[in-house]
């Protein structure tokens, strides 16, 4: 498995601003008279080619959604989310069943982007557009099973810290497939009484991670380091509680932790450091930087609707995102797709035209360029070309959500 978005992932990839701006204007003064239709055979052209690419090989190398073929199944289910196309619905059930087969086996994670778990919600989610409810119970019922990882409740003060806390690796990365879960087969499908001591832990792991800092309610280690981003920090964490009903004083940490998060902004630039402490102004991506903040701040200021401030950090961030430009990747991870996804949230929370303008500017950016920047990619490192985070088949959803903007949802984030 491709290891995760760890500092210093897209130094080589980012361009300067100063070049960046003026581009970023011409693409959203040329290319917004683009009509729908143009994205939408886009998208299904760049579909059917992930598929071609990561299915039609049968070589289960990888069995997850962030790097795997589950990514191109998840692919499939927006497809038909969209088109309604009931190819893609059966082509998604196929690929997840042959997944299924591998994940026991070869995946001791338990999160929905890197673990069994997404595998199975996934599995039961499909298989109830599918309207076969046995094989539905079924999935259900192993991604129950794996809710009761013994590790998953435990709490800071029987020795808790184990297991992460992480999206990608860790607690919240398995809370956020139950909230997948129930959002698409109905609320309790997961029940409450599972996920309440789970969410407690991370609470209280949270608060013994942060006795040491003053006004931080919550703070999260990663391989010993306190990252503050989305994929393995504070942002990806807090934005998964931000979906539960918390009790008042949780919701008070949550809140605080956000202000602490804040409060960490590069005074000159206005974007957020990857970890706590670090100096480096380098990466505006989903998984470090303002990017990840921008939506996971959006996430926030519709929970709390009364914090102004919460919505101003929301916009600042994406103002970063715009301000620095197009990247050289691709991918929802570190690349365009990703950054253009925050335009989305900023959208749905303002509805304010400039963000899906700004949005609509990258993807067209992405119609011209994507295949060749992603041969370039794969020539330089390997990589994972046709992947949902680090591939096109995170620019074929985003082309997808391009459609209905307020439907539009960060694949594996967003809700």
């Amino acid at each position: 498995m491709t290891s995760s978005v760890v500092e210093g992932g897209q130094d080589e990839g980012k361009r300067e601003p100063s070049d960046l701006i003026t581009e970023n204007m011409n693409l959203t003064a040329a290319n917004l008279s683009l009509p729908r239709e143009t994205f939408l055979k886009a998208a299904i052209s760049l579909k059917d080619k992930v598929v071609e690419e990561t299915w039609k090989l049968k070589e289960v190398v990888d069995p997850t959604v962030y790097t795997g073929l589950l990514g191109t199944a998840f692919t499939c289910l927006r497809s038909y989310q969209v088109t309604g196309s009931q190819k893609d619905l059966l082509l998604c059930t196929e690929i997840v069943d042959t997944c299924a087969t591998f994940a026991r086996a070869s995946l001791r994670h338990v999160t929905f982007l890197c673990g069994r778990g997404g595998v199975y919600a996934l599995g039961a989610v499909v298989a109830n557009y599918m309207g076969d409810l046995q094989k539905r119970d079924l999935f259900l019922g192993l991604f129950i099973e794996v809710a009761k990882e013994r590790a998953l409740p435990v709490g800071p003060e029987e020795g808790g810290f184990g297991m992460s806390y992480d999206l990608l690796y860790g607690r919240a990365g398995f809370l956020w497939g139950a909230l997948f879960v129930n959002k698409y087969i109905g609320e309790g499908a997961v029940p409450s009484d599972i996920l309440m001591p789970i969410i407690d832990a991370v609470l209280a792991g949270g608060r013994a991670g942060a006795s040491d800092i003053k006004d931080c309610p919550l703070m999260y280690r990663w391989h010993g380091t306190r990252y503050l981003g989305a994929a393995n920090g504070l942002a990806g964490i807090l934005h998964v509680l931000l979906h539960f009903p918390l009790p008042r004083e949780d919701a008070e940490d949550v809140k605080g932790t956000l202000k602490y998060l804040m409060s960490k902004r590069f005074p000159h630039s206005g974007n957020y450091p990857s970890s706590e402490g670090n100096p480096r102004d380098k990466l505006v991506q989903w998984g470090h930087g303002a990017t990840g903040m921008a939506i996971t701040l959006s996430k926030a200021a519709q929970v709390f609707p009364s914090d102004r401030e919460l919505r101003d950090a929301a916009i600042e961030a994406g103002e970063v995102v715009w301000k620095n430009g197009l990247v050289k990747k691709v991918g929802l991870a570190d690349g365009v797709s990703g950054n253009a996804y925050a335009f989305l949230s900023l959208y749905r929370l303002t509805k304010e035209s400039i963000y899906e303008e700004r949005a609509r500017s990258f993807s067209c950016f992405l119609c011209d360029n994507a295949r060749a920047l992603v041969v370039e990619e794969q020539a330089l490192s390997g990589g994972n070309g046709y992947s949902l985070f680090h591939g096109l088949a995170g620019t074929a959803c985003l082309w997808f959500d391009l459609l209905a903007p307020d439907n539009s949802r960060f694949p594996g984030y967003e809700l």
